[in-house]
């Protein structure tokens, strides 16, 4: 199972691909998608749009994990990266890729085991799950690769209770 887990954001958004295998979780690619600063919101939007769809082409995920929005006292701050999750979301969907959304305290819970870590424990808690030689950079890549983790876990048992209801 390949995931392409999400951090939106207006001026940057992190993305990582992982594979699942079993109990194994490899790193296939991950880094940002960066805008510029004082280009217009809706360039910057057709960016996001059209680089996340080219990844998504490039690297075929079978699933997308977007981290929520979580309450920001920035309204505009927010708008705009509501916007950043809403294209990455329209991109995943004229794919036909199916979307999973996290809030940050199930992405903590399921990385770190406590839904109030802190930053620093979930990017120690990548760099470890993943077997990489460094915590990525900058933040957000950090924080999408954890969020494509608590997918693969949660896509995991999901998986499993399917099975057994079925049963």
């Amino acid at each position: 199972m390949r995931v392409l887990g999400i951090d939106p954001g207006i001026a940057i958004a992190g993305f990582g691909f992982i594979d699942k295998q079993g109990h194994k979780l490899t790193p296939v690619q991950y880094g940002a998608i960066q805008t510029e600063a004082h280009t217009p919101q809706e360039e910057r939007l057709l960016q996001i749009y059209e680089s996340a769809g080219a990844l998504m082409d490039r690297y075929n995920p079978d699933s997308v994990a977007v981290e929520k929005l979580f309450f920001n006292r920035n309204v505009t701050t927010a708008f705009a990266v509501g916007q950043a999750r809403g294209v990455i979301i329209l991109a995943a969907a004229q794919r036909g890729l199916p979307v999973a959304e996290y809030t940050p305290l199930q992405v903590k819970q399921s990385v770190v085991g406590y839904g109030k870590a802190e930053k620093r424990q979930v990017q120690e808690m990548v760099k470890m799950f993943l077997k990489l030689s460094a915590v990525p950079k900058p933040d957000d890549v950090a924080d999408a690769l954890a969020v494509a983790i608590c997918h693969a876990h949660s896509a995991t048992m999901t998986q499993k209770i399917n099975e057994v209801t079925r049963s």
